[in-house]
């Protein structure tokens, strides 16, 4: 590359990737929820929501959805600081609306911009494959392909030795992955795939599709061997003050995870919801989860933790 780049990524995968692919010093700026590796915290924040993010989950899912039916974007991109950071690159995304700032409000802003012509990279992961194409996107735009040819290669095979091992197990339990508590949200797009890698058999949700929406009923009917609760945004502290939402449910005590403690709290935040380089330590997080025999990755307590409930009937 001719000049040095001036990057402003305003998703937190996109951050993770961009670190990863060796640029971290490039960047300029970043979205309000951009916070790993812990030093890009010290950027310029330039994204804020529209809404207000404390609250329940049942409080926000409200929230969003009064913005949205308003035909409203979920966030603001400020347009003055992008100008006053000269970005080169921007890199947005085109997934979902409501997840992260979207390409359609990076458009916006930047057709404010006067003396800047940034290239706006835009990713959308709905799958794993995509996952990889989207690293091959941020590296081709700063010019420098093989560092993505690198980085997968070095994901891939983690994730290979995880899902042979696996492979090898005769037990697969029955899994459901809570995307979000109220309404209730199974885990699409890429973690379907992520739990049969593991050596687990998902129940709700398609591989590449949108998390869609279940009933408690449905939840019972299935009866999982295993759940996962780990909402979009959410870290394990909080996750686990809304945890009594689903254990005060008649049912809950019946249901076979619950009566053999394997109800685990996950951070989605940091790990499960960024389709970037850390989906390799979710992967992990599911293996050790699922076969503990087989798996330690020491997971436990940063990206894991045991439901209080569940331990309590197993």
């Amino acid at each position: 590359m001719t000049n040095t780049p001036r990057i402003i990524s305003l998703i937190a995968s996109a951050t993770e990737i961009v670190c990863a692919l060796g640029f971290e010093q490039q960047l300029v700026g970043r979205s309000h929820e951009c916070d790993f590796p812990p030093a890009v915290k010290d950027l310029p924040q330039c994204t804020s929501p529209k809404f207000n993010v404390e609250g329940t989950s049942y409080e926000i899912d409200q929230r969003v959805k009064a913005v949205v039916q308003d035909a409203l974007s979920v966030y603001r991109v400020d347009a003055a600081l992008l100008e006053e950071l000269q970005p080169t690159h921007i890199i947005t995304q085109s997934q979902c609306e409501v997840c992260a700032v979207s390409l359609k409000d990076v458009e916006e802003a930047v057709c404010e911009l006067t003396s800047s012509h940034p290239a706006i990279v835009s990713l959308e992961p709905n799958a794993l494959a995509d996952v990889w194409d989207d690293i091959r996107r941020v590296a081709s735009a700063l010019e420098a392909p093989e560092r993505a040819t690198q980085l997968i290669g070095r994901m891939q095979a983690r994730m290979d030795e995880i899902t042979e091992k696996a492979r090898s197990i005769n037990s697969r339990p029955t899994v459901a992955c809570i995307e979000w508590i109220e309404p209730l949200m199974a885990a699409g797009n890429w973690m379907p795939e992520l739990v049969e890698m593991a050596g687990g058999r998902n129940l709700f949700g398609e591989a590449g599709k949108h998390s869609p929406w279940m009933t408690w009923e449905e939840l019972v009917e299935k009866n999982p061997d295993i759940m996962i609760v780990t909402p979009c945004g959410f870290d394990i502290a909080r996750t686990l003050e809304e945890m009594h939402l689903l254990e005060e449910k008649p049912e809950w005590k019946d249901l076979t995870a619950v009566r053999a403690g394997r109800v685990f709290v996950a951070d989605g935040n940091q790990y499960f919801n960024r389709p970037g380089p850390r989906l390799v330590e979710s992967l992990e997080i599911l293996a050790e989860l699922f076969h503990p025999e087989v798996f330690h990755f020491d997971h436990e307590g940063e990206g894991w933790k045991r439901c209080r409930g569940a331990e309590e009937q197993g």
